[in-house]
């Protein structure tokens, strides 16, 4: 143990074991456990320290420390809760991000952990306050701010408080209402129904009523009329107040700041990482976010310092309260972070070893194995992932100039380097009708001019199918589980026979070496199975063999199949299958690794020294959620933390970036104009990813539309296909599904309102 965490705060003995939230109060001036039973009670007169162990890619644990100041602690409490937190990061490694979060102005992250939302209490330990249950029932009115993660503000209980913007809770002992302004947004009205049905469960036994009022609409004898009641009667109310609350700082460019024993002092010259020194500490101020970049060999006491140091840089530019300050260790810099730069050239602390660690999170969600039990150092094995059902029906399209040209049933599997194609299977997932995948397969020898007509000719293909299949670009390579498995065999071959790469040769003056069934090939077998064989065509010397494979070689009219000593049985079984594809009915030479003939080595052109190195399989996941917008020209994401399948809202686009592959899913409420361009904004975010993440730039792409998901999507949610069956908006679907028909029925009148009218807000 390093000198840093000799004198170990008890509080935080064993911490950062296990996945999930650990909470500490500071109580007299020394952090507190607290009960399970109190999270997501914070009060106004304390300070907390909140711990969040999440998996990383490849299942190394990731941490972030966030210290949590009410509006009442006092400063010393503050201060206590920050020293802490740098403390609890030198115990977990020095690695952990630390957020400081200010009540009323929390990170989405922060209130990511306590859905529905947190509801911030009068008193703090010092007042000796009473528990809520000790307490007699108060009516009170909340104002809910938020489309994913809500922001609850108590107000006071009067007509006053309300305005045409913002939608409220009244919460009173027997009856929740929900007051929707005019003009407030359709995903905030639906979120707030997920905090009543909250209030419901916790503080009324699921038994009180739930009403909801809209602006606007006065009825003496409905639950309109008993809301105005209680504030003494329908009168007018008046226009939104702007308060310190509602200010929301401005980004501004980026600039970076040293800090020297104390100091802070602006650093000259573009941004790069290359200024980044590890041995100093630095302040990145973009804002509405600051941010303390920390050398990997700094010392604890200068990381304080660096951390009160960005404090007292926010008072003296008189920021807005809401201004983040976020600190980042060297190697384990968030996105957010990454994405003022340029580019963030790969070689992070993270990289290597503990990429290659761990487990397939989402992948074992998905089999109902557990994660906790699994050891941090087990190597990646990639787990079967969801594969499409099997026994649909394959199509299979070739590119040649303006036309698609049918590919033959006997030849469905053979793909050409230097071609493109387009790929439909229809098959029947459980009782519902057709479902459809629909891909593009990319050569990468292909012509930018095939691409292009393979992309608009699918899209014509999935309009004519009413927009419903799964659509896919699939990059030869990097072809995923769920394509691989449909055909039995894929072989990917050298060459091409569209019209177009055929005259991009002759132009160049090449050599046509697209494959033949009477010339000389050699084929390679990788793999063990379905979902991850990998058969493709090499140069045809000895050199491209290898000890851990089975390998067919094709000379003339003979056909030899070469077993490396280490293959599997699986792999042996797959070549005689390749074999029989390409030339069905040829008799095969066996020839296992030192036993080949004079005739296999003359065809290879002569003896040469291979390898005997196992080819890695492993594929790591790690599933991430955006939302994404267009800030003056720039393309920018934001992360939903904690996400799940609410997260998906039909009125938006959201992109699902899972390592191995990226989704943009299209909710039904998206406006038409914008479903168009949805393959560009995929690959917006993948050049992105690739400069900041080392995302593949050749990675799956694929369209998902809300209703039509596939099982290598939802796998990543704890999927619940009722749902995606309920029709109407974020608002209308959670009414039907958070109080069912019945209650459904008698908010009609809304619903038919929302129906008819577009959203204001």
């Amino acid at each position: 143990m390093s000198s840093s965490t000799k004198a170990l705060d008890p509080a935080f003995q064993g911490v950062g074991q296990r996945l999930g939230t650990e909470i500490w109060r500071i109580e007299n001036f020394q952090p507190v456990p607290l009960p399970k039973s109190e999270y997501g009670k914070f009060y106004m007169g304390d300070s907390y320290i909140v711990l969040q162990t999440s998996p990383g890619r490849g299942g190394a644990y990731l941490f972030d420390i966030h210290f949590w100041i009410g509006k009442d602690s006092s400063q010393d409490e503050a201060g206590t809760a920050a020293v802490k937190t740098v403390e609890l990061d030198a115990v977990l490694g020095g690695r952990a991000v630390q957020h400081r979060e200010i009540q009323g102005h929390e990170s989405d992250k922060f209130l990511s952990y306590f859905k529905p939302c947190i509801i911030p209490l009068e008193g703090g330990v010092a007042s000796g306050f009473k528990t809520p249950e000790e307490e007699e029932f108060e009516s009170r009115l909340y104002v809910c701010r938020g489309k994913r993660v809500v922001r609850m503000k108590q107000v006071p209980f009067a007509r006053s408080s309300l305005n045409h913007d913002d939608v409220f809770i009244l919460d009173t002992k027997d009856k929740i209402y929900q007051f929707n302004g005019a003009n407030s947004n359709i995903q905030e009205r639906a979120k707030a129904l997920e905090v009543i049905q909250f209030f419901k469960e916790k503080y009324h036994e699921g038994k009180c009523d739930v009403a909801i009022v809209d602006d606007g609409k006065l009825e003496a004898e409905s639950d309109s009329g008993e809301f105005w009641i209680l504030f003494g009667g329908f009168a007018p109310i008046g226009k939104k107040v702007i308060s310190e609350d509602d200010v929301i700082p401005e980004s501004t460019p980026a600039k970076l700041y040293s800090i020297t024993d104390g100091q802070v002092n602006i650093v000259e010259g573009e941004l790069s990482k290359s200024l980044l020194e590890n041995n100093k500490c630095y302040l990145l101020d973009c804002g509405a976010q600051v941010f303390i970049w920390v050398g990997r060999v700094t010392q604890v006491e200068e990381r304080k310092a660096a951390s009160q140091a960005a404090e007292e840089f926010v008072t003296s530019q008189n920021r807005p309260k809401a201004t983040r300050i976020t600190r980042v260790i060297q190697g384990y810099e968030t996105r957010s972070f990454k994405s003022n730069f340029d580019s963030w050239p790969s070689g992070s602390a993270t990289s290597g070893a503990e990429e290659g660690r761990g487990k397939v999170a989402a992948l074992l969600k998905q089999q109902g194995v557990g994660v906790k039990g699994m050891t941090k150092g087990a190597p990646v094995n990639e787990e079967v992932p969801p594969l499409l059902e099997g026994g649909g029906k394959i199509e299979v399209w070739r590119i040649n100039g303006s036309a698609k040209t049918p590919v033959p049933k006997e030849d469905i599997g053979k793909f050409y380097s230097g071609d493109c194609y387009i790929v439909l299977y229809t098959y029947h997932s459980g009782d519902k009708k057709e479902d459809y995948f629909l891909c593009c397969w990319i050569g990468k020898d292909s012509i930018e001019d095939d691409q292009k007509m393979a992309a608009r000719l699918a899209n014509t293909m999935s309009n004519a199918l009413k927009g419903r299949p799964v659509q896919g670009r699939i990059v030869q390579g990097k072809e995923p589980p769920q394509f691989i498995a449909i055909f039995q065999p894929m072989v990917v071959l050298k060459g091409g026979l569209s019209s177009g790469y055929k005259k991009i040769l002759t132009d160049k003056g090449l050599n046509d070496e697209t494959y033949t069934a009477d010339g000389v090939a050699l084929i390679r077998i990788s793999g063990t199975s379905v979902h991850n064989n990998k058969v493709a065509q090499v140069d045809a010397v000895a050199a491209s063999l290898n000890s851990n494979e089975c390998f067919l070689l094709q000379s003339g009219s003979s056909i030899f199949t070469w077993h490396g000593n280490q293959s599997t049985y699986e792999q042996q079984q797959l070549a005689a299958r390749v074999a029989e594809f390409l030339k069905p009915g040829v008799a095969l030479k066996h020839a296992k690794e030192g036993t080949e003939s004079s005739a296999f080595w003359f065809a290879l052109g002569g003896k040469q020294s291979y390898t005997s190195k196992k080819v890695a399989q492993e594929i790591v996941r790690d599933p991430h959620l955006f939302t994404f917008s267009f800030n003056k020209g720039k393309f920018e994401v934001e992360e939903v933390h904690n996400f799940s399948q609410d997260d998906l809202l039909t009125e938006d686009m959201l992109i699902l970036d899972t390592h191995a592959e990226v989704f943009v899913w299209v909710g039904q409420s998206v406006d038409s104009k914008e479903k168009l361009q949805v393959f560009e904004i995929g690959q917006k975010y993948i050049d992105m990813a690739t400069s900041l993440e080392g995302l593949s730039p050749s990675v799956p792409l694929y369209k998902v539309t809300e209703g039509n998901e596939p099982c290598f999507f939802t796998t990543y949610f704890s999927w619940d296909f009722s749902k995606a069956t309920v029709q109407g908006n974020s608002f209308q679907k959670k009414v039907l599904l958070l109080f069912g028909v019945g209650h459904a029925m008698e908010l009609i009148r809304w619903l038919c309102d929302f129906h008819a009218v577009a959203e204001p807000g």
